[in-house]
């Protein structure tokens, strides 16, 4: 996707369909498809409930999607975190697709020296924004981009809570362990 687009027009089902290039993940039956779909001659991921069961689709998905549109839209800025471009429908997401590859120890002599300061710089911005991921020990959630920098990817299971309160900071550094604990297994894994 064209980082200098800043909307969207939302796409029908039927363009979906039409402009699927790839399924990136087959969702299993409470969680969404993965599609990558041409946009406005770009890219963007779309995650998509629409397969899923009636009540999935009626009672769990739009609690999903909206507590990941959440995060990405309290996280916009923040250069290691793609871009929302926004709700389909109650069933399905639009994020801005940026390519990379999955960290592995097979990557570590080829990452620039920054990259995981600059992998902790992100995870401390959104904790310092209320934003607890909780999988990133997970490969598929951090991305090497094209570029050599960091991407962090699929806030599903991210939890949110209001940073400028105090109770809300002490309850992402109670949580934000998970992540910090993430971290300090990359730098083992890669450093």
């Amino acid at each position: 996707m064209n980082p200098s687009h800043d909307r969207f027009e939302p796409l029908s089902r039927r363009e979906i369909s039409e402009r699927t290039l790839e399924v990136l993940n087959r969702g299993g039956w409470g969680n969404p498809d993965v599609l990558l779909v041409e946009v406005d001659g770009g890219r963007a991921v779309v995650k998509d409930f629409a397969p899923r069961k009636r009540w999935v689709r009626r009672f769990l998905a739009p609690r999903l999607i909206a507590r990941e549109e959440e995060a990405y839209r309290r996280l916009e800025g923040v250069p290691a975190i793609p871009r929302l471009l926004g709700r389909l429908d109650g069933n399905a997401l639009m994020i801005e697709y940026r390519p990379g590859v999955f960290l592995s120890r097979s990557l570590s002599s080829r990452l620039p020296p920054g990259f995981l300061g600059e992998l902790e710089a992100t995870i401390h911005e959104m904790h310092r924004r209320g934003v607890v991921h909780l999988d990133l020990r997970h490969r598929s959630n951090i991305l090497a981009g094209e570029d050599g920098r960091p991407i962090v990817i699929d806030f599903a299971s991210a939890l949110r809570f209001d940073a400028t309160t105090a109770w809300g900071r002490a309850l992402v550094v109670l949580f934000g362990w998970v992540d910090r604990r993430a971290m300090e297994k990359w730098r083992v894994r890669l450093g």
